[in-house]
């Protein structure tokens, strides 16, 4: 009787700790994040942005039932990134899920919102049919709203949801000015770079007067890809501006490239020679990379035509980054035609590269012809590590103290207007618009907005590396089987002089 009474109260007790573990569970969430860069835990640019909420932020979530895993699994990680910001913002985030395919009206307020339907498809009873999925997300705070028309997975995730509640509790935004008049691509050509600038700032175009000093009130400026020369009461201009304090961002072409006729020339903007009163020298050449991207050649065979991608040089493909906050996170930037940086001033300014080329790289001077059939060897790249981009701090201008990020091209964040327009990688937007944001003293999406991985290219290996690993790949297992053999027949021949041996019982 007395061990019954004490099994009963041992099971009491368990269903008593189950029962309490739930109830706490609803009140405190918690999970291990196992991941290399933490994408399951909240940055702490996230932790500021819900900390600094003193609004209710209201988050409906369109959310199709009953979908494949890959969408169910979106599913569950985005309503456990809203548990995280609801408690980190100490419910100033509230958020309900809906299923918008089960009623027409809601199915139209989703639409109506900017949640656009997907096409994915579904099997069922051995039939592939196609079906209507939502996964997307309203967000409002008083009368503002902000839509993410389809959630992403992994850092993708946090970095949506915490910028559009940025760009809703953000007041008084600082103006970004985007010089015009040059040649430079206007604003609607820079469409990925824009939508990322537009949660802290107000970006505007602007035309340089020779009446009027509009720069003022401008916090950043950038120059971005300019194509004919600056005048010297422009230049006066932009050192009035940074004398004054403000930061400016240089991207800049000294040499451009014709893939049309296969020739690079040389690029007068007047800005170089401004540079280079400093000592920060932008050099006419082109820098080439045993690492890079690769372009589209037409080749012919019989009647037949087709495209080869072939690796193209004087495209870079750059992953050599200086742990800077404005390179810090990047793994893979594509500069189309880019030009190397060198620093012979005084100790008024600091220089510090943060973008270089691999130890693989080199330097051709401005004019040439490309060569798209040239046989490269590891002769074409004696320099490693050549700056293809640079912070300047000192006293640029003036007597204060100021910040310049200067760039050897001006392409690697523009996406191009019309049928010329292109998507391109994240790190490209990210290296420009997280240059603006430690210029304008606001680092607090730079690491959110490089949370993730965006590729993880193979290092690359030395000719010598490459024949050797390949003979080790074909000698080795021929190697491994005749040793096995040998072995194998070692033991059969002692095991037949044993068998041979007078008394002997197997």
């Amino acid at each position: 009787m007395k061990n019954r009474r004490s099994f009963l109260y041992q099971i009491i007790l368990i269903v008593g700790v189950v029962i309490l573990l739930n109830i706490l569970s609803g009140s405190f969430f918690t999970r291990m994040d196992l991941t290399e860069d933490k994408q399951y835990t909240l940055s702490d640019a996230t932790r500021d942005i819900l900390h600094d909420l003193d609004e209710t932020v209201t988050v409906t979530a369109y959310f199709t039932e009953e979908l494949p895993a890959v969408y169910t699994t979106i599913k569950r990680d985005f309503k456990n990134l809203l548990i995280e910001y609801s408690q980190t913002s100490r419910g100033n985030v509230v958020y309900e899920f809906i299923n918008p395919n089960g009623d027409e009206a809601v199915e139209l307020e989703a639409m109506q919102s900017g949640v656009q339907p997907l096409l994915i498809n579904m099997r069922e009873k051995d039939q592939v049919k196609q079906q209507k999925a939502y996964l997307g997300a309203v967000l409002k705070l008083g009368e503002q709203t902000e839509v993410i028309p389809f959630v992403q997975q992994s850092g993708a995730m946090e970095y949506a949801l915490s910028s559009a509640i940025k760009k809703l509790a953000v007041k008084n935004k600082p103006m970004v000015a985007f010089l015009q008049g040059h040649g430079e691509p206007p604003i609607r050509a820079l469409q990925q770079a824009k939508e990322q600038l537009d949660v802290l700032y107000r970006v505007v175009p602007l035309t340089l007067s020779d009446t009027a000093h509009l720069l003022a009130g401008i916090h950043t400026a950038v120059i971005l890809k300019p194509e004919r020369p600056y005048e010297d009461w422009e230049i006066e201009q932009l050192e009035s501006f940074m004398a004054s304090g403000g930061k400016l961002v240089l991207a800049l072409n000294r040499v451009k490239g014709n893939l049309q006729t296969m020739q690079g020339a040389v690029l007068e903007t007047g800005l170089e020679q401004w540079l280079s009163s400093m000592g920060i020298m932008l050099e006419s050449d082109f820098v080439v990379d045993n690492r890079c991207a690769s372009v589209g050649v037409r080749q012919q065979q019989g009647f037949f035509s087709y495209t080869t991608q072939m690796p193209f040089h004087y495209l870079p493909r750059v992953s050599d980054f200086a742990d800077h906050p404005i390179s810090k996170g990047l793994e893979n930037v594509v500069f189309p035609f880019v030009s190397s940086l060198t620093f012979t001033g005084d100790s008024s300014l600091v220089f510090t590269p943060i973008v270089m080329s691999s130890s693989l790289s080199g330097t051709k001077p401005a004019p040439l012809m490309f060569d798209i059939q040239q046989k490269w060897t590891q002769r074409d790249f004696p320099l490693s590590h050549v700056t293809l981009g640079a912070v300047i701090t000192g006293t640029i201008a003036g007597n204060g103290s100021t910040s310049m990020v200067v760039f050897g091209d001006g392409d690697f964040a523009v996406n191009g207007e019309g049928q010329q327009a292109q998507q391109l990688a994240p790190d490209n937007v990210s290296l420009l618009v997280n240059s603006v944001d430690w210029l304008s003293d606001d680092t607090g999406l730079i690491a959110l907005r490089t949370k993730g991985v965006t590729s993880r290219p193979l290092e690359e290996i030395e000719e010598h590396s490459k024949a050797l690993l390949k003979w080790l790949n074909f000698i080795l297992p021929i190697f491994m089987i005749i040793v096995y053999g040998l072995i194998r027949r070692q033991r059969r021949n002692a095991l037949r002089v044993k068998r041979m041996e007078e008394g002997y019982v197997k």
